[in-house]
């Protein structure tokens, strides 16, 4: 199964795009998170994913730089089944409150002849924590970070050969989350910036990690794969090489700092 990362980067990033992913098989899509724009499109076109092969999305919480996107996808796969283009439906998975806000949002921005597919062919699917799924051939677990802003759910994933990869959303690890990501291949965690320069992003206000903070949930958790994004962007092309450097003070596995549009086989 492809991993491809769309983007890397934390709410006010310019220079990457706001963190969402896509997992591939063959010519079947999951995508989790859409960003805060309609960058999305161009960036799954660039990465050769059709929207009219994309039936799953999987929406983690309701803040701006992860549901805005979403909205451009209803209104341009609405917009392809009103003309015959997009076969099936779309199923949208979040919590229940997240339902009634994507509603609402797309009621406000959207056309009355593509939202008419709201709660039929684009169909939403409310969670709830431990909800399960079967995903373009895996098994999906869903479950409640249990978030102190806006209520967040992340999810685990196992591929048909067995892998397991695990998403804690965007905020730090809770050991409520344990039973979920404990045993994962792959964890791709937050990593809000550098622990070293957390005097200068302080990431513990905002309710985030640090580079330090997930590497050492990995370690303690056997996890031999991790995955860090959600990041400022200050150091540019240097991120990844001062990552990797504290990450490996910290964590013996495999540590990946990935840019915008990279690709895993996971």
């Amino acid at each position: 199964m492809k991993l491809t990362i769309l983007g890397t980067g934390n709410a006010t990033v310019t220079d990457y795009y706001n963190t969402c992913f896509v997992l591939s098989q063959d010519d079947r899509h999951f995508l989790v998170d859409a960003g805060g724009g309609n960058q999305i499109l161009g960036l799954l076109k660039k990465h050769g994913i059709p929207l009219g092969q994309i039936h799953d999305i999987f929406v983690t919480h309701a803040h701006l730089d992860h549901v805005i996107g979403v909205l451009w996808l209803i209104r341009m796969i609405g917009q392809q089944m009103n003309q015959g283009k997009y076969e099936g439906e779309l199923r949208i998975y979040c919590h229940s409150g997240l339902v009634s806000a994507i509603t609402q949002m797309a009621g406000l921005t959207i056309q009355e002849k593509v939202t008419r597919h709201l709660g039929g062919r684009i169909r939403f699917i409310s969670l709830e924590d431990g909800d399960r799924a079967e995903i373009i051939g895996g098994q999906a677990v869903f479950f409640d970070i249990h978030s102190t802003k806006a209520r967040q759910f992340g999810f685990s994933f196992t591929t048909p050969e067995g892998v397991r990869l695990g998403c804690c959303g965007d905020e730090p690890y809770r050991e409520e989350e344990g039973k979920y990501i404990r045993g994962c291949d792959w964890l791709m965690h937050e990593a809000f910036c550098l622990y070293g320069e957390a005097d200068k992003f302080k990431p513990y206000e905002k309710h985030h990690s640090t580079v330090k903070d997930a590497c050492q949930l990995a370690e303690t958790m056997q996890i031999p794969n991790l995955i860090l994004y959600h990041t400022e962007e200050t150091h540019g092309d240097q991120r990844k090489a001062l990552y990797c450097q504290e990450g490996r003070k910290f964590y013996s596995g495999n540590l990946y700092v990935p840019r915008d549009g990279e690709c895993f086989e996971i």
